[in-house]
């Protein structure tokens, strides 16, 4: 495996970026769900991990659609990342035109949104753990436009489908991913 892949160098690529913790444990959620999608798929896990913790690396620095996530893959391209791997992150921001051109992109694409929501669906748990969470209650909360607001749910639909998934599969995916991590993302 490449060095560039491991986890402690990424680690230390988005703690040199992202100081805020609410950014560092949204990368973890979306590592967890990418290395798990990975697993199921026979891909590369750690390559796949590295994607989902450097996905919005550069956002706290660079929060605006000119910038994000144009600078973090000109860092990624300094850091001699393969350019693959930069097309894949800068596939999942549909603003930048980029297309989903793997199986990783489109999984990134479909599980980056719907990892926040599932985490704000824990939130509200009254012991904010993500293992009481259910698939049922996260559908039904996708249906409320007033709850988690700025969750593009019309990008959860649209990642689902082109993985040819049902939002239902991708949630249950989601929320199996996070359990094991829970603690590390305070929940």
């Amino acid at each position: 495996m490449s060095d560039l892949y491991r986890r402690e160098t990424v680690l230390a690529l988005l703690h040199e970026y992202t100081k805020g913790e609410a950014l560092r444990r949204h990368a973890y959620a979306v590592e967890a769900a990418l290395r798990a999608a990975a697993a199921r798929t026979g891909n590369d896990p750690d390559y796949w991990a590295a994607v989902g913790l450097l996905h919005d690396f550069d956002y706290e620095r660079f929060p605006t659609t000119e910038d994000h996530p144009f600078r973090g893959a000109e860092i990624l391209r300094a850091r001699g990342y393969p350019e693959e791997f930069v097309r894949t992150v800068l596939s999942h921001a549909s603003h930048t035109g980029v297309p989903r051109e793997n199986d990783c992109a489109r999984w990134l694409f479909a599980v980056d949104e719907l990892c926040g929501f599932c985490m704000a669906c824990a939130m509200v748990q009254p012991d904010r753990k993500i293992a009481q969470v259910q698939a049922r209650s996260v559908l039904k909360k996708l249906k409320k436009k007033d709850f988690a607001a700025k969750v593009n749910r019309e990008e959860i639909a649209e990642g689902a489908a082109d993985l040819g998934l049902e939002v239902e599969a991708v949630v249950e995916h989601v929320l199996e991913a996070l359990v094991p991590i829970g603690g590390d993302l305070g929940l």
